[in-house]
């Protein structure tokens, strides 16, 4: 039994800020469903080397653990409309997409209409700046 035994995390997350929160709110007990891009998935899953013996990326399995995965195409009416339900039904929502795109997908945190509803948005230059905080962004904007 964990600390966050019975509370629905909703994982629109990707790449590492995102996930390693909600890999976090998982290892304290959360039930955490990671929704991904069918067929392609997470885009750390094609990351390496290293890979682990069975061809994963070993990235991706270093930040994704204790999720359950669920394919959708956020891009489709059918999509949106599952997405929604799971974010209707969850306790937190976590998401890293640039500024808009979850409001564009009908995701967006007046949209869900759920008042309990933790929404975690993660960015790098928060909800008004379109910049992503890449590793080789963060480089050139030092100099």
């Amino acid at each position: 039994m964990g600390a966050l035994d019975g509370i629905l995390v909703a994982d629109f997350s990707r790449v590492l800020a995102g996930p390693i929160a909600t890999m976090t709110l998982g290892d304290l007990g959360a039930d955490v469903v990671k929704v991904e891009r069918p067929g392609v998935g997470d885009d750390t899953r094609s990351w390496g080397p290293p890979f682990a013996a069975d061809g994963r990326s070993t990235y991706f399995l270093s930040v994704n653990r204790n999720k359950r995965g669920l394919a959708l195409d956020l891009s489709t009416g059918d999509g949106q409309r599952e997405a929604l339900r799971l974010a209707e039904s969850a306790d937190v929502l976590v998401e890293n997409f640039a500024p808009g795109t979850m409001e564009r997908f009908g995701l967006g945190y007046e949209q869900i209409g759920n008042p309990r509803l933790i929404y975690a948005s993660v960015t790098g230059f928060g909800r008004h700046q379109h910049s992503p905080a890449t590793t080789s962004w963060c480089r050139r904007s030092a100099g």
